[in-house]
């Protein structure tokens, strides 16, 4: 049985707009399977987190001595930025879901304190069922890994914090 394209995308267009989710034709050596599934669709798992509190401590009396201890606190933070001024992020080129190795099971591509250069893969980004490699564009030591593995990220979200 000859089958032009006319008659196949009929079948198909039959297929499309009915319950039936398989079609088999068979004569003598010809055999045509035409399989109609529904796609899988993967619903995301947010958290949705209080947000943080500022604790402001309070200062009973105006004196110098007073305050001063107040100016220490921030002192860390400080710090902490000045570390972080030779940071370099790594952000993510699309929406998706993180993963830090190939596959359940499987070692990180990277951790915390692994040096890292320029084409190196960091990261899987899974968009619409597809694994994205990730790679690095910078050289560097990991400092930081700002996404834990399976959580959803947005486009231009840091995944990762570098020092060049």
């Amino acid at each position: 049985m000859p089958i032009d394209f006319k008659q196949l995308q009929e079948f198909i267009e039959a297929i499309a707009t009915t319950d039936i989710t398989e079609l088999t034709i068979k004569e003598g050596d010809f055999e045509l399977t035409v399989n109609k599934s529904k796609p899988e669709v993967a619903t995301p798992n947010y958290t949705i987190s209080p947000p943080p509190v500022a604790v402001t401590p309070t200062v009973e009396n105006n004196t110098p001595e007073a305050i001063a201890p107040s100016q220490n606190i921030e002192k860390p933070a400080e710090e902490n930025n000045k570390k972080r001024d030779n940071w370099k992020e790594i952000t993510s080129p699309m929406v998706g879901t993180f993963y830090r190795a190939s596959a359940p099971g499987e070692s990180p591509f990277v951790e915390e304190g692994d040096k890292i250069s320029v084409g190196s893969v960091v990261c899987i980004i899974e968009a619409m069922k597809l694994m994205n490699e990730i790679e690095s564009e910078i050289t560097g030591q990991v400092m930081e890994i700002a996404v834990e593995n399976g959580e959803p990220v947005e486009y231009g979200q840091t995944l990762l914090w570098v020092a060049t």
